[in-house]
């Protein structure tokens, strides 16, 4: 992959001086031209950007996949002695990883299947509108994934507390 590394994030500006007014056709054409590369350049960076991150991404998901293989033959191999407060937590976690690695494969997915080119059929307004009801519609689930993380801390507080007051009891 051609890419930069990261951190160098710089371009090139090239001023050519034109024999004709700065305000002809040909001056005009050019700058466009230039806008353009430019335009491609930020645009390739982004993409190697994000080829980086997806590896970094596989490589994050087969470790978990590992774990959840090495998880599932302990669960297997293990008695019927299971704390309902430890697995009540450990669901409460299972549960907002995976909510969080759907939104990660559902903007993925978004991404691969809505590509944006310059003759879409949708307006301006109307890709500005998506645009922020998408922004909303992420802000909101990050503020349930919040909220749901609480939630889950507090619920283990609670078991813990009841688990000492069982053992003040149980003397």
């Amino acid at each position: 992959m051609a890419c930069r590394p990261p951190g160098s994030a710089s371009y090139t500006v090239v001023i050519i001086p034109l024999r004709s007014s700065l305000y002809s056709l040909d001056a005009l054409r050019f700058y466009l031209w230039v806008k353009r590369l430019k335009d491609l350049e930020q645009e390739k960076d982004a993409l190697c950007s994000g080829m980086e991150v997806l590896e970094k991404a596989r490589l994050w998901y087969l470790q978990q996949l590992d774990e959840n293989r090495a998880r599932q033959g302990s669960f297997q191999t293990q008695q019927s002695g299971v704390n309902p407060r430890q697995d009540g937590a450990a669901e409460a976690w299972s549960c907002l990883l995976r909510s969080r690695i759907q939104r990660v494969n559902g903007s993925l997915g978004s991404v691969m299947t809505e590509p944006v080119t310059s003759g879409s059929s949708a307006s301006l307004p109307d890709a500005v509108s998506d645009s922020n009801l998408r922004w909303q519609n992420t802000a909101l689930v990050q503020e349930v994934s919040d909220k749901n993380r609480k939630i889950s801390l507090l619920e283990f507080e609670k078991d813990t507390i009841l688990e000492q007051l069982d053992e003040l009891q149980a003397r």
